[in-house]
Order: C-alpha cells, then sequence, then structure tokens
C-alpha cells in the first residue's frame, strides 16, 4: 500500500469537488500565490505549498515553514518583533549524475491538490522530456489535527523508463532568520532566538523503501539523510519522514527532550496511525463547524475554503499565542495579532469551536498587563490593548512606514486606534453569551470586561457642552488621523461600559466572593461605577436624532464629497489615486466604520435608521481593506437585502481564491475568511444572540436553495436546516437540555425529542 498513490485515488473518487482545491501547471509570478493558497496549518505549525515543492524550480519567495508564538527581532536595533521561520522540513533533493531530476518536468503535469476535507496536500508532476529517467512524483504532507507538533511527509517516485543512479536526500532548509545552533544530533537538532529568549528543537526520523524493501541511508549527518543506488523502470520509491517540533523557553535545560518523546510515540503510531488520527481529528472539526449549501456551489467551495483555514488557524493547547493576521500561512504583518481576531475569528469558535475561543480570550487574559501598562503610559486608567500584539501583548505596531510615493510616513494606529479595547470586549460578550462559560468569567473574562470598561470611563473626558468626548483617535476607516468622535469608537466605548456594569452587578449577585476578590485587587468600587454610568450616558455619538444618521467622526460630513463611482475601474486603493492629503480631506473611507458598527450593535440603529446609514456610508467607501466587504455583506444580509449581500461575499470570497484582488502571496486573509461564515450564519441564517437564548431571522439568496448547519450552545449541540424552496427553517437539538429559540420574534422551546419547523415569510 502506497500513502501518496492511495489518498489522490480517494480523493479523485471522493465526488464532491467542493472538498478540493486544485491547480495544474506553474508559473513563476504565481508560485507564492499557489505557496499561500495550499498552506496548511494546525494552529502550531504552518507549512505553506507551493509547486515547485521538491522540484529544484525557482521559487519566488524562500520556502517558509512557521512555528506559532516563535517571535524574535531581525537586528539589534529592531524594536519590532518578527514570526521567525523555522528550518524547512520538507526540503529534499533527487539528483541525477547531472543534475536534479526534476530540472525539465512537463509543466502540465503539476498539479496540487488540497484535500480540506482530510487536512492534507498532495503535489504530482511528471519527468518526460529529454532525460534519463521517466518518471512520476507524488507527494504528501500534513501537519497533525490530532498531535500538533508531528508532522508528516511522503514522497512516491514511478520509474516509468530509463536506467539510471539515482540519489535521494533530505534534510533541513536554511532560515533568512539567523537563530543560534544550541544542539545538532543525529535525531534532533535545536535553535534559540537571539533576543527573545526563544528555543525551538526539532526531531525528525526518515526512511526509504525501493519496491517495499527499506534501504539504509550512505550518509547520515544532523538531520540528514542520503541514499543512493541505480533507478530501474517499474520500481516503486517511497520516501516517509515524520518529524516532531516543540518551542521552549531559552532557558529550559530539557530543550528537545519533549520533542523526542514527540517523536517516539509518533513512531510507534505509524504513518498509518499518524494519517488516521489525524483524519480523525479533522472529521470531527468539520462534524460541528461545517456549512453546506445547496444552490451556488462557488459559495460551497468558498465556505469549505474558510472553515478549512478557521480549523487549522487555531490551538486550544495554547494560551500563549492567539491568530495572526495573516495566521501561518505568510510573512505579511510580522505574524501579528489585530482586532481581526476578536471581531471576525471569534465568533466562529465561539458556536463551534469553543475550547479554542476560550484559549484565544485566554491569550489576551495573559496580555492584560501589559495593555495596563500601554493606558497608563499615555495617561489613562484601565487596560488599552496594543494594535498589534505578538508574544507578549506589548505594542508592536512599527513606528513608520514607506508609502505608495516612496515617502516615509509615520504610523499611528499604535496609539491612535484604541477601539481594539472595546473590541477584546465585545468577543469576551460573545464567548459569554454563546456558552456561558462560568469558570472563564470569573478567572478571566470579567477582568477584562471591567479594566476595558476603566479604559473607556478614563479615556472619555467631560467637557462645557455637558458631554464627554474622546478626541484624537483612528476609526476602522485608517484614511483619517486625529479624529475627534469617531462613531463607532465611541458607541462601542458606551457599549464596553454598559457590559462592566452589567458585569459587575451579575459577579456581585452571582458570585460574591469573586466580585470582593476582583474589586479589591482592581481598588474598583461604587463611587467609581457610578462615574461609569455616567460616562457611559454622555459618551458623544454623533447621531442625529432626526434622521438617525451617525456622523463618521466630528466635521466628517463637511468633508469634500467625492464620486467614487469615478474610479470604479481603478486598481489601486483610493488614497493611492487621490493622495493620502486629499484622501484625509474628503468623504472617502477607507473601510467599513459606522458600517461596521451596524453589523456589530444592530440595536444602536432604531427602526429605519440602519438602512439610512447603509445607504449613506456605502457609497463613500473604497474597500481598501480586505475586512470591509464583509462587513458591509453582514450589514446589507441583517437589512433584509440578500442580493446585495451575495455580491459582498463572493468579491470577499476572491481575495485568496482568485488573483483579481489583490496579491495573496504574504498569506491567506484570515479575518476574510472569518467574515464569510459571519455572513453565512449571522447574515443569511440571520442568527443572532441574546440572554434568553437563539434566535433566527433567515434571509437566503435566491440561489441558495437550502443552507444547513451546526453550532453549539451553552453545553447543548444543535443542527439547523433552512429551506429556501420551501420556505422552512427547522432547528434541532441533537444533545443537551431544552432550551428557547425564536424565530420570527416567537419563542419556541425545543428538546431533543421536540425540533423546532416553522413556516418562513414569502418576503424573509
Amino acid at each position: 500500500m502506497n500513502l501518496a498513490g492511495t489518498l489522490a485515488e480517494d480523493m479523485a473518487s471522493e465526488g464532491d469537488p467542493t472538498w478540493l482545491l486544485r491547480e495544474t501547471g506553474y508559473e513563476l509570478l504565481r508560485e507564492s500565490t499557489f505557496e499561500t493558497r495550499f498552506a496548511i496549518s494546525n494552529g502550531f505549525l504552518g507549512v505553506r505549498g507551493g509547486l515547485a515543492a521538491h522540484l529544484g524550480a525557482c521559487r519566488a519567495i524562500p520556502p517558509r515553514f512557521y512555528v506559532a508564538g516563535l517571535f524574535d527581532t531581525p537586528t539589534p536595533d529592531s524594536v519590532v518583533p518578527e514570526l521567525v521561520p523555522a528550518p524547512d522540513w520538507t526540503q529534499v533533493s533527487i539528483l541525477l549524475p547531472d543534475g536534479p531530476l526534476m530540472r525539465c518536468p512537463d509543466r502540465s503535469s503539476r498539479a496540487l491538490t488540497l484535500d480540506m476535507r482530510r487536512g492534507a496536500l498532495v503535489m504530482e508532476a511528471r519527468q518526460t522530456c529529454n532525460a534519463p529517467l521517466e518518471v512520476r512524483l507524488r507527494s504528501l504532507r500534513l501537519v497533525s489535527l490530532d498531535a500538533r507538533a508531528i508532522g508528516m511527509q511522503v514522497i512516491e517516485l514511478r520509474i516509468e523508463g530509463g536506467v539510471s543512479d539515482l540519489a535521494f536526500e533530505a534534510g533541513l532548509g536554511p532560515t533568512d532568520f539567523e537563530l543560534a545552533p544550541e544542539r545538532a544530533e543525529l535525531d534532533l537538532k535545536a535553535w534559540r532566538t537571539w533576543r527573545s529568549g526563544r528555543s525551538l528543537a526539532i526531531a525528525a526520523a526518515a526512511s526509504l523503501e525501493v519496491d517495499g524493501v527499506e534501504r539504509q541511508p550512505v550518509a547520515r549527518g544532523d538531520l540528514t539523510w542520503a541514499w543512493r543506488w541505480t533507478a530501474q523502470p517499474g520500481q516503486a520509491v517511497t520516501f516517509r519522514r515524520i518529524v516532531a517540533v516543540t518551542r521552549h523557553h531559552a532557558t529550559d535545560v530539557n530543550a528537545g527532550a519533549r520533542a523526542r518523546r514527540e517523536l517516539a510515540a509518533a513512531r510507534t503510531l505509524g504513518w498509518r496511525g499518524i494519517l488516521a488520527r489525524h483524519e480523525a481529528a479533522w472529521a470531527e472539526r468539520w462534524r460541528c463547524s461545517d456549512i453546506r449549501v445547496t444552490g451556488d456551489p462557488a459559495a460551497q467551495a468558498a465556505l469549505r475554503f474558510a472553515i478549512f483555514h478557521l480549523n487549522g488557524a487555531a490551538n486550544p493547547d495554547d494560551p500563549h499565542v492567539s491568530v495572526a493576521a495573516r495566521a501561518l500561512t505568510g510573512d505579511d504583518y510580522r505574524g501579528h495579532v489585530f482586532w481581526d481576531t476578536e471581531i471576525f475569528l471569534v465568533p466562529f469558535y465561539a458556536l463551534t469551536w469553543p475550547e479554542a475561543a476560550r484559549t484565544l480570550l485566554m491569550y489576551r487574559f495573559r496580555t492584560l498587563d501589559a495593555a495596563r501598562e500601554k493606558a497608563a503610559r499615555m495617561g489613562w486608567r484601565g487596560a488599552l490593548y496594543a494594535w498589534e500584539s505578538a508574544d507578549t501583548g506589548a505594542e508592536v505596531t512599527p513606528h513608520q512606514t514607506v508609502g505608495p510615493d516612496r515617502k516615509i510616513l509615520d504610523i499611528l494606529c499604535g496609539s491612535q486606534e484604541q477601539h481594539i479595547s472595546a473590541d477584546v470586549a465585545y468577543a469576551v460578550w460573545q464567548y459569554w453569551q454563546a456558552n456561558e462559560d462560568e469558570a472563564f468569567l470569573q478567572e478571566a473574562g470579567a477582568e477584562i470586561l471591567l479594566e476595558t470598561a476603566r479604559f473607556w470611563a478614563s479615556r472619555a473626558t467631560g467637557e462645557a457642552d455637558g458631554l464627554r468626548h474622546i478626541r484624537g483617535v483612528i476609526g476602522p476607516d485608517e484614511y483619517h488621523e486625529r479624529v475627534d468622535d469617531n462613531a463607532f469608537t465611541n458607541v462601542m466605548a458606551r457599549w464596553n461600559i454598559a457590559r462592566g456594569l452589567d458585569i459587575a452587578a451579575l459577579l456581585r449577585e452571582r458570585w460574591p466572593d469573586t466580585w470582593e476578590r476582583l474589586a479589591r485587587s482592581l481598588d474598583l468600587g461604587e463611587p467609581e461605577l457610578a462615574k461609569w454610568g455616567e460616562a457611559a450616558e454622555t459618551i458623544a455619538t454623533g447621531r442625529d436624532p432626526a434622521t438617525g444618521l451617525y456622523e463618521q467622526f466630528a466635521g466628517f460630513l463637511a468633508l469634500e464629497a467625492v464620486d467614487l463611482n469615478a474610479f470604479a475601474e481603478r486598481s489601486v486603493p483610493m488614497d493611492v489615486v487621490l493622495g493620502r492629503e486629499r484622501t484625509q480631506r474628503a468623504q472617502v473611507i477607507k473601510q467599513a466604520d459606522v458600517v461596521a458598527l451596524l453589523a456589530l450593535l444592530p440595536e444602536a440603529f432604531p427602526g429605519t435608521s440602519g438602512g439610512i446609514n447603509f445607504d449613506h456610508y456605502e457609497p463613500r467607501c473604497g474597500h481598501g481593506s480586505s475586512l470591509s466587504r464583509v462587513m458591509h455583506g453582514l450589514a446589507a444580509a441583517r437589512l433584509g437585502r440578500p442580493e446585495a449581500a451575495l455580491g459582498y461575499f463572493h468579491r470577499s470570497a476572491a481575495i485568496d481564491l482568485a488573483d483579481t484582488h489583490v496579491a495573496i502571496g504574504g498569506g491567506i486573509h484570515i479575518a476574510a475568511l472569518g467574515g464569510l461564515w459571519l455572513m453565512a450564519i449571522f447574515g443569511f441564517a440571520g442568527l443572532s444572540l441574546g440572554a434568553n437564548g437563539l434566535a433566527f431571522d433567515p434571509r437566503l439568496p435566491a440561489s441558495w436553495h437550502g443552507l444547513d448547519f451546526r453550532i453549539r450552545w451553552r453545553g447543548r449541540e444543535l443542527a439547523v436546516a433552512i429551506d429556501g424552496k420551501n420556505r422552512e427553517l427547522r432547528v434541532t437539538l441533537d444533545r443537551g437540555d431544552p432550551m428557547t429559540v425564536f424565530a420570527g420574534g416567537t419563542a419556541f422551546v425545543i428538546a431533543m425529542d421536540n425540533p423546532l419547523v416553522v413556516r418562513l415569510p414569502v418576503d424573509g
């Protein structure tokens, strides 16, 4: 039995192409795109995939292998830590006497297949032209979702013609970050970062079989192997490698011992056992998180791609790391964590994988002291989270960058984009609503909510008009800096303070001992809480009570109006088209701002004001961020505009699945992928979370004949099926106690033997 061939045959017979992502041919200029799109990850290890792998072809960028949490600064003078690329453990060389075996492959035979159901990448190629050997090559790689320290690689060669001496060499690739060597042994290598106090260890075992008979290497070094033999027609050659990767503090005297233990356990299982457990772990993740769309195959494929990367981005066992803006698939943003995680990703995890959501929020709790330090340094109380965060939670946003005109620009997000604290609080509250995790709330969540509420009460300054103002900030629309009373920031701040007061009341009522402990440790008393209430009532919002329109920030409506339709064919962002200075003087928005507020807090838009704000701001948005269209799509769906929302859905999916939006060589846009899930579940399915239960108000696009998915809610598992043709909603409780579900504003009680089946209105 051969692994790569068998898996490829299984995939070919899968029958559902929406489980597979496939690319054939090879173009050097698109190689970095392929390496991103076909990346695989398990939340601890991330490996980029590309057609050039193993083939000796020129590569657009160096191979990349990432280990979550392995941060260092690239030079002694640098102040910005970056995720350190680790040595590539998939590197091999297959050599004929006169050079690489695949130096002249049949390019049309090169194919990558990402099996998203199994979490494996298969690459195929064929060597036929004017070479001593005719060879068909297949390779498989995976990083285990069952044992996250483990990676596995299989390469199969079929000799179809010719006779020649052949050499097969395997080792570790270099890294362009200088890691200081610590240990080098036959089965183990270890390094340390120069400045951050991190240690990396890789243990590995490899074997090569020719026609089922294992051959001993002719040369053996530190995690290197070399085999040589005379290849004959009909030979089947199989190379297998298992690696175990661990990350430690550099002070750990046993660095490497855990890697050896992980490797020993994996070798005991064998490659079949590793594969079986990995596939079982993926099967469970898909059971909990798959979405099935009928009537729109492109949407189905996009959702599978999104959910695959979302499930591979998180590690529920490591609260020391979070999900970066490009996950573990590329170098962009240096592996830093933004608001993307809490706003665009945590909802997926909270409702399909609560253990992962909890761990991501524990990362924010672990970095709470750094958030307190940032707030204090800037003259405020409470916790102001870093706009860009790495391993410690300290602010790591670069201070400057080079603009499109090659001029040096100051980056102000690290000091002014302060809505991040409310974003973290929003995720904590959403997780609490979805899971009622009392241990988390008492251990971590309540303190985050209280300290972020304290920040906003301190940050909002009372003025002569009787209102509190938040001046000198940047909202989600980063085209405009140093603005006053940004609507998104201010309304989210009011919401954050209100939730802090809710949690204080809840703790006093249900867990008075916890409240006493927190109140004492935070020096938080009733006089301060009373001031919070006054702050929440008086923070300016910019909302016109006559029209319901929010002014994005003070003075926005007086800026120059620009017709974006005149620039519809542009290929660059609007700040490049207009220039930085004119953009700052114009009503041109980088990404959803007031519309983002509408998507997150629809209750802040009573009556018809949601549509009024959407219609006002949609034509002013240039969508200069990958996050923008998903927020517009979510808001549109909730407003009962499913066809407009579907357009945003497909344009968001195209960011990573097509080559029409932006280059994705720097990694997948994980927040946009999370946004596809948000649009499907909170938008088209109309899901909303409340204190008393779940509510559904489905608004499917006409092309979506059905939408089926599963969610978890407070220890329960539910299956939801929306039949667009027959206008029917069915909610089945598969596990857990009876609960209340709202549909069309009516409350229903469902139990395991009593599903909800309701007819939907024709205009729903």
